[in-house]
């Protein structure tokens, strides 16, 4: 379509020129003394057009001669630029084959390049990021290699790089591979330092949180990895299952990191409420606390929440962590616990009632009579306890309990026998 619209217009050109040079009468006179030059205006046209064009192509011929040198230049720099390009993709395609060495050698050329483009005069736009670039690959490669003083000398000029204008970009990753570098090398310390220089915005980013998840791990500072896994988490970089499981883990080892009830009471504040509702975070605050020589009313607030799950079935745990719960229990009902108050004997007493078949409440229920003293009703309860297959250690505390409560009615029969139930039951666990 375009060729028979340029061949339209060509006709017509020279329709309107035919017409125009046929029937063109004029003349030109040209005086140059003592000459005179007589000449159809139509020549005169002619030869001005033709020298228009012969002085043009002139010019540009002269300006192509002139422009030899930076032609050459720029051919040179394309050809250099060319090399700069295969070498970067050779040191990454090595990297990613494993060939670490060849892969240095490479980044170490296209610093080499680069070097001699900037000796000749001629600044590349990206030169600050390239050389950065160059040096983390040269980096990546000698720590692969565990060449820790090449490393960290090619990390030192990847650094001094960033600096510049147009490889700020650059910084996140340098300070990331870095931080990952010391992980590696199993230096918590350094690793969070190279982390703690990430700006806010970079510092959130999945990598950079399970990173730090992991330094704080290897720190020992539960309390600063429970925070992050918790950002994780929220960010779907955790199953939720999982994140709970990690953030339990987490929470239990900050709870037995304290050493006094004060210290204690200070970790349990740093947890969430979701993570205070956790049945085995819960028990093991609660278990602390009372070997710490805490307050024994302290730990039963601590346990409403599992108590509550474990008796509306809302949460049904196995029987390990029901006994679990009842002896942490037990032991705030002991004697240097304080005895259990209106609530919750309200409560073990409804509960036992409620699940009349649950060994762990019937035996708690009978604890607690014997820490208040009434010896009929604890003794029913135990016996109850007792006719339901259960736990040995609660079998063999339960017959302890009613040897006891046999010695307070001077009923010697009973306690010896309740004592040797109690023994086969020990040897039977």
């Amino acid at each position: 379509m375009r060729g028979a619209l340029w061949l339209v217009g060509l006709f017509a050109v020279a329709a309107a020129t035919a017409l125009f040079a046929g029937s063109n009468p004029g003349t030109v006179t040209l005086y140059w003394p003592p000459y005179r030059i007589d000449m159809s205006l139509n020549l005169f046209l002619f030869i001005l057009a033709t020298g228009l064009v012969l002085v043009h192509l002139g010019l540009r011929t002269l300006s192509a001669m002139f422009n030899i040198p930076q032609q050459a230049q720029r051919w040179r720099l394309q050809q250099r630029e060319r090399a700069i390009q295969t070498a970067l993709l050779e040191s990454i395609s090595h990297l990613f084959g494993g060939r670490f060495i060849r892969a240095r050698k490479a980044a170490e050329l296209v610093v080499s390049l680069e070097a001699s483009v900037a000796s000749s005069g001629v600044q590349l736009p990206f030169a600050s990021r390239l050389r950065s670039l160059a040096h983390l690959l040269a980096a990546e490669c000698a720590h692969a290699l565990q060449n820790r003083s090449v490393r960290d000398a090619h990390l030192q000029q990847s650094l001094d790089q960033i600096d510049a204008r147009d490889a700020q970009d650059m910084r996140d990753g340098v300070l990331l591979r870095a931080a990952r570098w010391a992980f590696d090398d199993r230096d918590a310390a350094k690793a969070m330092d190279w982390l703690d220089q990430l700006p806010q915005g970079a510092a959130r980013r999945t990598v950079a949180l399970r990173l730090r998840f992991k330094a704080a791990r290897l720190a020992g500072r539960s309390l600063q990895a429970l925070e992050v896994s918790r950002l994780l988490t929220k960010h779907r970089a955790f199953s939720e299952v999982a994140g709970k499981s990690i953030a339990s883990g987490l929470a239990i080892e900050h709870l037995r990191a304290a050493y006094d009830p004060v210290q204690l009471q200070r970790a349990w504040a740093d947890l969430d409420p979701s993570e205070q509702h956790m049945p085995e975070v819960a028990m093991q605050a609660a278990e602390r606390l009372l070997e710490l020589g805490g307050e024994a009313a302290l730990s039963r607030q601590w346990l409403l929440p599992v108590w509550a799950a474990v008796v509306e079935l809302s949460d049904l745990r196995n029987m390990a962590e029901r006994v679990r719960l009842v002896r942490i229990l037990e032991s705030g009902f002991g004697p240097r616990g304080s005895p259990p108050d209106a609530q919750w004997l309200a409560k073990i007493e409804a509960a036992q009632m409620a699940n009349p078949r649950d060994v762990a409440l019937q035996y708690l229920a009978g604890v607690v009579c014997m820490r208040l003293r009434l010896w009929g009703k604890a003794q029913q309860l135990l016996k109850q306890s007792l006719a339901i297959p259960q736990d040995a250690g609660l079998t063999r505390d339960a017959w302890r309990a009613l040897a006891e409560l046999a010695e307070q009615r001077q009923d010697h029969v009973a306690a010896t026998e309740a004592f040797r139930q109690a023994l086969n039951a020990d040897r039977s666990a």
